[in-house]
């Protein structure tokens, strides 16, 4: 098995921890470890007594009940606790496909849901979003793209880097798609729960009896550090699998992450709502930014989760986030690093200091048409 560099990775090794303005985060404002124990009496205690041994591979009960909980099934055995989402990807990718399969990939798409499996000489084919539309995908072109060899469809909803969120009726006709050709149906679904249009939606672990949903705390929560995804399926069969092949990986979480993760599912609607809060302030206020700009970038406001995908309109993406970057201090993402052109860059609107950041890129755009 040969990995191609994960691009997104690389190019946050170089710039994320040394860097003022994170302007392009995919992950939401996080909070300190005291403000997540204040939500339950007696946490910062129970916190001190917890006992540093292994936990259970497949997640403990108490933090398999609370992601359970998310779902209409509520049924822990469904539930396959992991360390972080990424693993979560490949370790599905790995059990579900073999050299010679095929896969459909929503696109733009984070790396790992295309590149692990053609590291194992899987041909995977671009199910293109129109970013024209907002990123919404042509499920009419889905159909036409599946082959006698292909065994899944990989879906992200709501999607980063585009924000497009699959309403209810286009759930239901991808669910319809993947059940007529009897697919693994992959839903990425880091990001449900900041849906800022009707309700939440429902998962495609409850829609469709081959689906599996990615879950984790680390957008709609705020809690990257604690480096807890998962998956939730209603196939046994493939649970077990996955579990079983987990076991040459993580094995289990952290047993703090865990006792922290609980609490954070028990209050998940406060913490939310908490992140939901964040970004609707930033949102208006990239409003406000590109109706100043709108001779150099093209914006259509996201419907759900914490990324943008606008179009630069004065050349290259990749050139304007180097000089910005260095410049600045302020760091976009350069559609190029998703294999998605040279002419969209990714904001990201979930951390508080975004208003601070907008407005040093105010001043760069100022110096740039000064010069």
């Amino acid at each position: 098995m040969t990995l191609q560099p994960f691009a997104l990775e690389r190019f946050f090794a170089r710039y994320e921890f040394s860097t003022r303005y994170l302007l392009c985060s995919s992950d939401a404002e996080t909070m300190p470890i005291a403000d997540l124990l204040a939500l339950e009496p007696g946490a910062e205690q129970r916190l001190g007594e917890l006992r540093l041994g292994y936990t259970e591979s497949r997640g403990g009960g108490a933090l398999r009940d609370a992601i359970a909980a998310l779902y209409d099934h509520g049924d822990r055995e469904a539930i396959l606790a992991h360390s972080g989402s990424e693993e979560a990807i490949f370790v599905f990718m790995h059990v579900t496909l073999t050299r010679g399969d095929h896969i459909v990939v929503q696109f733009p798409a984070y790396q790992s849901q295309y590149s692990v499996a053609e590291s194992l000489g899987v041909e995977v084919t671009r199910w293109h979003s129109d970013l024209a539309r907002g990123g919404r995908p042509d499920l009419h072109q889905l159909e036409r793209l599946i082959r006698p060899a292909t065994r899944a469809i990989a879906v992200t909803s709501p999607n980063n880097p585009t924000g497009y969120a699959l309403d209810p009726a286009e759930m239901d006709a991808l669910v319809a798609i993947a059940r007529r050709h009897d697919l693994w149906l992959f839903s990425d679904e880091v990001y449900r729960g900041t849906e800022r249009e009707g309700e939440r939606a429902r998962s495609a672990s409850d829609l469709y009896e081959r689906a599996v949903a990615l879950g984790g705390l680390s957008k709609a929560y705020g809690l990257a550090g604690l480096r807890i995804g998962w998956i939730a399926t209603p196939d046994r069969d493939l649970c077990e699998r996955m579990a079983t092949f987990k076991d040459y990986l993580s094995i289990c979480n952290g047993a703090p992450s865990e006792f922290l993760g609980e609490i954070a599912l028990r209050h998940g609607e406060r913490l939310r709502e908490r992140v939901r809060r964040i970004t609707a302030r930033n949102l208006d206020c990239l409003d406000e930014f590109f109706g100043r700009h709108g001779a150099l970038f093209e914006w259509t406001r996201p419907r759900a989760g914490t990324t943008a995908f606008p179009r630069y309109l004065a050349g290259s993406g990749e050139a304007f986030c180097a000089r910005l970057v260095e410049r600045a201090g302020v760091l976009l993402l350069p559609s190029a690093v998703y294999d998605a052109g040279d002419d969209r860059v990714r904001f990201g609107y979930g951390r508080t200091n975004l208003p601070e950041a907008v407005a040093t890129l105010d001043a760069f755009l100022e110096s740039e048409k000064a010069s």
